[in-house]
């Protein structure tokens, strides 16, 4: 099933993404710790992530002209960010760094058995983008614009330039923001948290959730990630199931966004849907073998090597 959705090909970046950024601390324990009691962690990491840039990071990582469009705190680990994305070939001009702001930080347990992670995140509100910070010219020089929803004003104005453009709109969205239901009606293709639909649309079952939200919204196409059980789509009113890849799972942290990524660059490369799925599914798998969001991101080698077989056959052998 092919997408039909016009890309533009004259843009000086494959993708650009508008949203949220943040620094983790990830700790693996050896079981998750009961309510009142202790526990003494394996290992800590500090490891650059977030929703967007992760995801620009993910491109890049395949071989993609990337741009992040966001803000920092004026603190060491903003800097952290930054460098981060400019190691990794994401244009990072448009990160501004807001003098005597924190950076975003979430502290990440991760069960060493199963990879799961738990997140407990912080956010500084002088981080919010507000709408007019949006520059339609930065915004429409992708082929894809991605969106997090969280600044719901500003995602209005960046989706409402694309539209406009002819830039198709990517959402990335787990939770019901005030004046979610304005944005939605702007995006081309939704790809959210397992739980999202419900929570939106009121809907208890997936299957009904997913076609609520491409019914009340006109989101061409909507999907929803499901971890281990891989993904689920509704597109022109039929169902498409595709499993996830079974690899050693150290860490769940950013398989979404790497998930997002795979997508975009299916998307772009015009892979038919399911091919697209399939795809972002395997970009997601070879997240988990290392801990952080972006650690074990693969480049496209890899990402062919799953498709085909012979990256698990190798380490089966």
């Amino acid at each position: 099933m092919e997408f039909h959705i016009e890309i533009p090909d004259h843009k000086p970046y494959d993708a650009v993404a508008l949203g949220l950024n943040a620094v983790d601390h990830l700790i693996v324990v050896p079981h998750y710790p009961d309510f009142n009691s202790k526990v003494a962690f394996l290992s800590h990491t500090l490891a650059p992530g977030g929703q967007c840039a992760t995801a620009m990071v993910a491109l890049a990582r395949l071989g993609l002209r990337t741009r992040y469009i966001g803000k920092v705190g004026s603190d060491d680990i903003g800097r952290f960010q930054i460098d981060s994305l400019i190691s990794e070939g994401v244009e990072a001009r448009d990160v501004a760094i807001v003098e005597g702001a924190e950076t975003q930080t979430a502290f990440i347990i991760i069960d060493r058995a199963s990879g799961e992670r738990t997140i407990i995140w912080n956010r500084d509100e002088r981080l919010d983008i507000a709408a007019s910070e949006v520059e339609r010219d930065a915004v429409t020089s992708g082929r894809v614009l991605l969106l997090d929803g969280h600044n719901v004003a500003a995602s209005i104005a960046a989706a409402t330039y694309a539209r406009d453009a002819g830039v198709p709109v990517v959402l990335d969205i787990d939770n019901v923001y005030d004046g979610t239901e304005r944005l939605l009606p702007l995006i081309d293709l939704l790809i959210s948290s397992s739980t999202f639909p419900e929570r939106m649309t009121g809907e208890a079952d997936l299957r009904a959730g997913l076609r609520a939200l491409a019914n009340s919204f006109g989101c061409r196409f909507v999907a929803a990630t499901l971890g281990q059980d891989g993904a689920l789509a509704c597109y022109r009113s039929e169902f498409i199931s595709s499993p996830a890849f079974k690899v050693e799972c150290k860490d769940t942290t950013g398989a979404g966004d790497a998930f997002h990524g795979g997508f975009i660059y299916g998307l772009l490369n015009r892979m038919s849907v399911e091919e697209t799925l399939r795809f972002a599914n395997a970009v997601a798998a070879l997240k988990c073998r290392e801990i952080g969001g972006r650690t074990a991101l693969p480049t496209l080698d890899e990402v062919d090597s799953l498709l085909a077989g012979t990256l698990l056959e190798k380490h089966a052998g």
